[in-house]
């Protein structure tokens, strides 16, 4: 069985007697330590996929698994452990506590984690070990990302899940970030899954996932992934 495995999920909401299918028979794997694109246009159902493995959302039909558990089985307090221990998040817009500085950011999480990072090493892997003190108005945009995917990181857990993490940031600073997700994966053996409409973040990528229509319409992978650095878009 592979790290990561949807087996015809379907995810459907009910609008008065409208059915509106988000997802659609979903079946794809994803393997340990593989940095994965989910990549498809605005109302594919992306963000259905990742609120679905990250455990804020539960399918409607089929299973989803993670590490050898099936998720789509959980109970909901099996699931808050679920979301606290195993998934850490990173969202287009930080999600930051705006009183509490970068280091106590990311203290938060490490401190409900069963294994966590040491939080200021985890800061400064991302290239921020002076700015431990400051609080996120003091940080730019792409700093504050970074706290972001370090909190995400310190609690230590099985899968990284993005959605359109460089959505709120410039072309430069996006490409900072991609390579420390990158750097996360190919350094620290972590798996990571960014959800994105990006086509161009596909060439960074070991797996990509093409979604369309609630569906995963073709799967690529890649020996060779090309380094964030050297993407244009």
């Amino acid at each position: 069985m592979a790290f990561v495995e949807f087996s015809d999920v379907r995810k459907t909401y009910r609008m008065g007697e409208v059915e509106v299918h988000a997802v659609d028979g979903m079946s794809f794997s994803i393997e340990e330590g593989e940095l994965c694109v989910i990549v498809g246009p605005s109302g594919a159902g992306k963000t259905t996929v990742l609120n679905m493995l990250g455990g804020m959302d539960s399918c409607t039909s089929g299973t989803i698994s993670l590490d050898g558990r099936e998720v789509s089985s959980f109970s909901p307090r099996e699931l808050t452990l679920y979301r606290r221990y195993d998934v850490g998040f990173v969202f287009q817009f930080y999600n930051l506590v705006q009183n509490l500085t970068a280091l106590e950011n990311v203290e938060l999480a490490s401190q409900i984690g069963r294994d966590p990072l040491d939080p200021a090493g985890v800061l400064a892997e991302v290239g921020l070990g002076n700015r431990l003190d400051n609080f996120p108005a003091q940080l730019s945009g792409g700093e504050q990302q970074r706290v972001a995917i370090a909190r995400a990181i310190a609690k230590n857990p099985k899968l990284l899940l993005c959605d359109e993490p460089t959505g709120a940031l410039d072309y430069t600073t996006g490409k900072q970030v991609l390579s420390i997700l990158q750097r996360t994966c190919v350094e620290g053996g972590r798996t990571v899954a960014i959800v994105t409409h990006n086509q161009a973040f596909e060439a960074i990528a070991n797996r990509v996932i093409h979604i369309r229509e609630g569906r995963a319409a073709a799967v690529e992978t890649n020996s060779r992934p090309a380094g964030a650095d050297t993407l244009e878009w």
